[in-house]
C-alpha cells in the first residue's frame, strides 16, 4: 500500500537523479591485518635504514645524505599516491604537481642508485640499503593508501 498521497516535484527529480546516476561503489575497508602490515612494514623499513646508518662506517655528511634521500623518497611517493587517488575521486590535480610528484620520486631512487654505486660498502651494504629504501617507499604508498580509503568509506557512508 501506497500512504504517499502527494510528491513533491523536487523530490521526484531527486529520486530519479539518483537512480539514473552511475555511482562508484567502494565499500570495502582494508583488513585491520593489511593496515597493521603495512604500517609495520613502513616502521621496519624506516627503523632498519636508520639503524644501518647510525652504525655505518661513514662521515656525517654521507650519513645525511642518505637520510635526506628517505625523507625525499618518502614525501615524493606519499605525493604521487595522493594525486593518483585525488584524480580517481575527481579532485582537480594540476598536471604540473602530478608531474613534479612523480619526477621526484624517480629522482630520489635514482640519487639512492647514484649514491650506493659510488659508495665504498660491502655489496651486502648496499643491498641491505637499497632493499630497505624501496621497502619504505612501498609501505608508505600502502598506508596512504590504506587512510585514503578509509576516509573515502566514511565520507560515503555518512552520505547515506
Amino acid at each position: 500500500m501506497n500512504y504517499q498521497t502527494t510528491v513533491s516535484v523536487d523530490e521526484k527529480s531527486k529520486e530519479t537523479k539518483k537512480k539514473n546516476e552511475p555511482k562508484n561503489v567502494f565499500d570495502q575497508k582494508p583488513t585491520a591485518a593489511f593496515i597493521g602490515a603495512s604500517w609495520s612494514a613502513l616502521l621496519i623499513g624506516i627503523t632498519s635504514y636508520c639503524i644501518g646508518l647510525w652504525n655505518a662506517d661513514m662521515m656525517l655528511n654521507e650519513k645525511g645524505y642518505y637520510f635526506t634521500i628517505l625523507l625525499f623518497g618518502l614525501f615524493s611517493v606519499i605525493s604521487v599516491q595522493k594525486a593518483v587517488r585525488d584524480k580517481m575521486e575527481g579532485i582537480p590535480v594540476t598536471d604540473i604537481y602530478y608531474s613534479i610528484s612523480w619526477f621526484t620520486t624517480v629522482a630520489s631512487i635514482t640519487l639512492l642508485v647514484i649514491g650506493l654505486w659510488n659508495a665504498n660498502l660491502l655489496l651486502s651494504e648496499k643491498g641491505f640499503y637499497g632493499m630497505s629504501f624501496l621497502l619504505s617507499l612501498f609501505a608508505a604508498i600502502a598506508v596512504q593508501k590504506n587512510t585514503r580509503d578509509v576516509q573515502y568509506i566514511e565520507r560515503e557512508r555518512e552520505e547515506i
